[in-house]
């Protein structure tokens, strides 16, 4: 036999408007706390972030699937992660023993790349090489410094290391910081003529690449489009803003293979409602 609907009143209101989105909505009560699923998620998501903070991102691996670009291993004057969470101030300046090994790389450039562990290290991981190669595929004539990859790093240390390196554009890849819903997205920041002391509003940011955000499609039609722009009117940042129309164009005017390089899955996109 079967049971009885419930009546109206007791109809989730909520559950249409979940699957539009990751945020914790209408979790209900189970006397006056949380139901024990929904407290279980809650300490699972934040367990889940802080192992993205503290992690560790695996620079060989990432060397490895970026071959054969050549790549540098450098530090920041952060000497450890208690000290970059602490100090983010170390995080942005490169640790004056690793500082020869750039001057010996120093070139005429058009772009530096820097990827930086920041602060989600699951991030890194997953989507840093694979974005690259995407990106790659966008920019066939511009001559590239070596990647640098940077541990305990923020993202102002990529000026230092593109001045360093004689690029005219840096592109810093960068865990960022993991949230309660997702623990595994990656930020892009690009910059002009990058020197120390740039400031923030110098820069163009690209925000969200994960498997439930943008996807590596969409983000390196995105970031080819403001590098081309950035070069032809030698700017960044606020000035700068995004043609959507402009940069689709741009990206199916540029992309082409890489034959040469290992290939990565884009990430998964969810279909809206899915």
């Amino acid at each position: 036999m079967s049971l009885p609907k419930p009546p109206s009143s007791e109809v989730d209101p909520f559950a249409g408007l979940r699957v539009a989105t990751r945020a914790r909505i209408g979790l209900g009560r189970a006397g006056d706390a949380l139901p024990t699923e929904a407290l279980l998620d809650f300490q699972a998501a934040h367990a889940r972030a802080r192992d993205a903070v503290h992690g560790v991102v695996d620079f060989a691996r990432i060397a490895e699937q970026l071959q054969p670009l050549p790549s540098l291993l450098l530090r920041s004057r952060a000497p450890d992660r208690t000290s970059y969470l602490r100090r983010p101030d170390w995080g942005r300046r490169l640790h004056a023993d690793d500082l020869p090994l750039l001057t010996a790389q120093r070139g005429d450039y058009d772009l530096a790349l820097v990827v930086a562990d920041g602060l989600s290290a699951a991030a890194v991981n997953a989507h840093a090489a694979p974005f690259i190669v995407e990106l790659l595929r966008r920019i066939p004539n511009w001559k590239l410094a070596p990647v640098v990859l940077a541990q305990q790093a923020r993202v102002a240390l990529g000026d230092e290391v593109a001045q360093t390196l004689g690029a005219r554009l840096v592109v810093v890849l960068i865990g960022e910081r993991p949230g309660l819903s997702i623990a595994d997205s990656l930020g892009i920041y690009l910059t002009w003529e990058p020197h120390l002391g740039r400031a923030d509003s110098e820069r163009n940011c690209i925000s969200n690449i994960h498997g439930d955000g943008l996807s590596y499609t969409q983000a390196a039609d995105t970031l080819s489009w403001l590098m081309s722009e950035a070069r032809a009117r030698h700017l960044t940042g606020i000035e700068l803003k995004v043609d959507a129309a402009a940069a689709l164009a741009h990206a199916g005017e540029q992309a082409t293979p890489l034959p040469s390089l290992v290939r990565h899955p884009t990430p998964k996109q969810k279909a809206p409602g899915s």
